[in-house]
């Protein structure tokens, strides 16, 4: 420890803050209530007017592009206060179309998609199952009739007699030039006749004369070809009565099904894409009569000797008369609001599913699923960014179907150009919804930034603050917000009180008196872990004491405060060397946060520096080992900034000072130990020590002024344990910015130490007033071109002096010329 030079200036060490002056307490006498049972339901949103109206105007707009990004970080109440609008907003909506899928008999592989009122496509789909029982019961009634039976017969009848009385003529005609015709295996065939009337054998042939055999040859062969012109007549006549057979089965099956296809067109006669499939179902069904025959004559089916059972075969050919109900909306009183919590691209646009049959995969239009964006068309779809930017084709198609606005299901395999089982092409359903993504703020940005799409599809930012002002009516609402939450959980209320200390712990978590958390979910965990503590200590207690709040709030540090323990025993032991009393040449106890986890903690560190000839810089240890960060980096190149402008403006600043965060592993980035580092260079330049009993924090600028830093709770709180457990002296304390005063909300341990005078907190501004309370040494102003003898300054400026005599005394004469 250095000595205190005669001659010196001494400054008094200034009065630190008041504890009044390091919190801002809640009175609960300020609260109309004894208890939040007393208060009404909360019907407002805390603390975000800005993202409340950037909501309201994006589910109000109608025009295209204006979906809704919300941005915040978790816990802000986001997607809780956009289901509110959009629930609100869409019970004023009327309740969107219902859409059916049915067959396209053209081109099955393209399903049409039938747009119906709302609550109707299961009155479309019932009917339809209707209409084909009794399609099938009144064709089949109608081919079982006697009149049917008696019009076949009589069109049968009438092609065989036309048939015969052909077969009757070529006979005679036969008989007549002493030819016999004759039924063989072959079919018709013509023989010579004997004299007796008997056919000719072929020894009695062979006997006959040359000229009789050519008579006959000739005979035969001309009879033979109208046998073949009469076989083709028959022929005809049979595609003439088949003809006629199968215009009678539709003339039948017309005049059994037109009229029960009529009555179902007439009670969809609103819808005219109805009538247009019923009038393709009835041309199907003529043509295919034959599968609403029931027979028990029937020969069973089979496939590779396997048989398919009548009831089988029966639903498979009437499939295709089916209707797949794709969005039913008959339970909605308003437009949907869907959330979906598994966007991948199959969720979100819909899919078309197979099933294994005979070893082969197959599918139709009754295996067609809607997605999110089905469910959601005409009302609100909200997703969360990052689970739609982490599945797979899941963004590029939510664009497309944007862009387009239609949604079009599609098929991945044949996007990625892979060999795939045939599939459907579903007709697409126009889309009519706001679509509304909750998401980190970087998301947003980044978006924003990289995907030009985004800017022209998502044109509304709601963006959710992490705070608001603490006011009266905030702290009125914070109150009706905690009961809220007790009447949801039906759970104790708090009382005035407790309440108090809840919202003083929201001030805390943003680390100003002036402000409120707005992030709920660690509020609303807080209550509801108070809440365990109540009725941990007794199981019928009725209400929260600000004591539960307390004991929720302690137990949720210990339960993290695990590795704060164990570095604060380090220090404790000296294993890490932090001294608390004392003063020091060049070393000075800086101070840091750590997190770890949800848990953030103050951890003192020793900072020195030493100083030698040289030329100027200002050596950061930990940014030559690369543990610097660049914001560390860029504070204590400041350092060299202040240095050579306050005492080597018109001189070189032939010195080197070196700094380093003593037993740092871990690395150091920031800048908030930038003016610590300074006093360090100050106090190793001017040789005066600085007491130990003080920690510093605060950034600096270019002129001297000392900035504000974050954490400032945690680090005095850290430092504070530490002089604790090293013992109080009673003039420890910390410095800090003057403009973090406002962010000061310390445990109620500090600030019984303030009360009683064992510890103390020293607002600075400038590194003047710093460098006064921790050498004791007055800092001394600029008097023309020297600051005052016995001064910080003064000595300093002496000893830059100092350096820069003896770099010229060992220049070589080169150097000078």
């Amino acid at each position: 420890m250095a000595r205190p030079r005669p001659g010196l200036k001494n400054a008094p060490t200034p009065a630190g803050l008041p504890a009044s002056e390091v919190y801002k307490a809640c009175n609960p006498a300020d609260f109309p209530f004894k208890t939040t049972s007393a208060l009404p339901e909360l019907d407002e949103v805390i603390g975000q007017e800005r993202a409340v109206k950037a909501v309201d105007f994006g589910i109000t707009i109608r025009s295209d592009g204006f979906n809704i990004y919300a941005l915040g970080p978790p816990g802000t109440g986001k997607a809780s206060t956009i289901s509110l609008f959009l629930e609100k907003e869409a019970a004023s909506l009327p309740v969107p179309d219902d859409w059916v899928y049915v067959n396209n008999f053209a081109l099955p592989h393209q399903p049409v998609a039938v747009r119906l009122p709302p609550g109707r496509a299961c009155d479309f789909r019932h009917g339809m199952e209707k209409l084909v029982e009794d399609l099938q019961s009144a064709i089949t009634l109608a081919f079982d009739g006697e009149e049917y039976d008696q019009q076949r017969h009589t069109v049968a009848q009438s092609i065989s007699e036309r048939q015969e009385k052909l077969i009757d003529a070529l006979r005679g005609e036969a008989e007549t030039d002493g030819f016999v015709m004759v039924r063989t295996p072959a079919g018709l065939a013509f023989a010579p006749r004997t004299p007796e009337g008997e056919t000719m054998s072929r020894d009695q042939y062979n006997e006959l004369p040359a000229e009789e055999q050519a008579a006959i040859d000739t005979g035969l062969e001309r009879l033979n070809q109208e046998l073949q012109q009469l076989m083709r007549q028959v022929r005809q006549e049979e595609k003439s009565g088949r003809e006629s057979l199968r215009e009678l089965d539709e003339q039948v099956t017309t005049y059994a099904a037109k009229h029960l296809i009529d009555d179902v067109r007439e009670r969809w006669s609103d819808v005219p894409a109805v009538g247009d499939h019923l009038e393709a179902v009835l041309k199907d069904v003529v043509e295919n009569a034959s599968e609403f025959k029931a027979s028990d004559e029937e020969a069973p089916a089979s496939f590779m000797g396997i048989t398919i059972p009548a009831k089988q075969r029966a639903e498979a050919a009437f499939r295709k008369y089916r209707v797949n109900v794709f969005v039913d909306n008959s339970g909605l009183k308003g437009a949907p609001v869907v959330r979906e919590t598994n966007p991948n691209l199959h969720n979100l646009v819909g899919r078309v599913e197979h099933q294994a049959q005979f070893g082969a995969l197959v599918t139709d239009f009754n295996m067609i699923k809607p997605g999110a964006l089905h469910a959601a068309n005409g009302g609100f779809l909200m997703l969360e960014a990052r689970d739609l930017l982490t599945r797979p084709f899941a963004w590029d198609a939510l664009k497309r179907t944007l862009k387009t606005s239609e949604i079009r299901i599609e098929d991945v395999g044949q996007q990625l150009g892979y060999a795939a089982t045939a599939t459907l092409d579903p007709g697409p359903i126009p889309l009519q919804a706001k679509i509304v993504i909750v998401g980190e703020a970087y998301i947003y940005y980044l978006l924003y930034e990289a995907d030009p799409d985004f800017q022209e599809l998502f044109k509304v930012q709601a963006d959710f603050d992490t705070v608001e002002d603490r006011t009266p009516q905030s702290e009125q609402l914070y109150a009706r917000f905690i009961g809220h939450i007790c009447r949801l959980d039906k759970s104790p209320h708090f009382s005035a009180a407790a309440v108090a200390r809840v919202i003083e712990h929201a001030s805390r978590l943003v680390a100003d008196q002036d402000k409120l958390s707005t992030r709920f979910m660690v509020v609303v965990d807080l209550v509801r872990e108070a809440v365990f503590w109540t009725t941990r200590r007794k199981k019928t207690a009725r209400v929260v004491s600000a004591d539960d709040v307390q004991k929720a709030i302690d137990e949720r540090l210990h339960r993290s405060g695990r590795i704060e323990e164990r570095v604060r025993e380090m220090i404790t032991e000296g294993t890490i060397l932090v001294d608390t009393a004392g003063s020091v040449v060049g070393q000075v106890n800086g101070l840091a946060v750590s997190a770890v986890g949800d848990h953030a903690f103050g951890r003192p560190s020793r900072i020195t520096a030493t100083t030698r000839l040289g030329t100027g810089d200002v050596v950061d240890i930990e940014r030559e080992v690369a543990m610097g960060g660049p914001a560390h980096s860029k504070g204590v190149m400041i350092l060299a900034g202040f240095l050579g402008a306050r005492y080597a403006a018109d001189r070189p600043l032939s010195r080197t000072a070196r700094l380093v965060f003593e037993q740092s592993y871990s690395g150091v980035d920031g800048d908030s130990a930038s003016s610590t580092e300074l006093y360090a260079i100050l106090s190793a330049l001017s040789g005066l020590p600085i007491r130990q009993c003080f920690a510093v924090t605060g950034s600096v600028n270019q002129m001297g002024q000392v900035q504000a830093i974050g954490g400032v709770n945690e680090k005095i709180e850290g430092f504070f344990d530490v002089c604790r457990e090293k013992r109080f002296t009673g003039d420890q304390g910390v410095l800090i910015p003057a403009a973090n005063v406002r962010n000061l909300m310390l445990d109620s341990r500090v600030r019984d130490a303030i009360a009683a005078g064992r510890f103390h907190i020293h607002p600075v501004s400038t590194i003047d007033q710093g460098i006064e309370i921790l050498t004791g040494v007055k800092a001394g102003r600029l008097r023309g071109s020297y600051y005052p003898p016995g001064t910080v300054n003064r000595l300093v400026y002496d000893k830059i002096t100092e350096f820069v005599e003896t770099a010229k005394e060992r220049r070589t004469p080169k150097e000078d010329a």
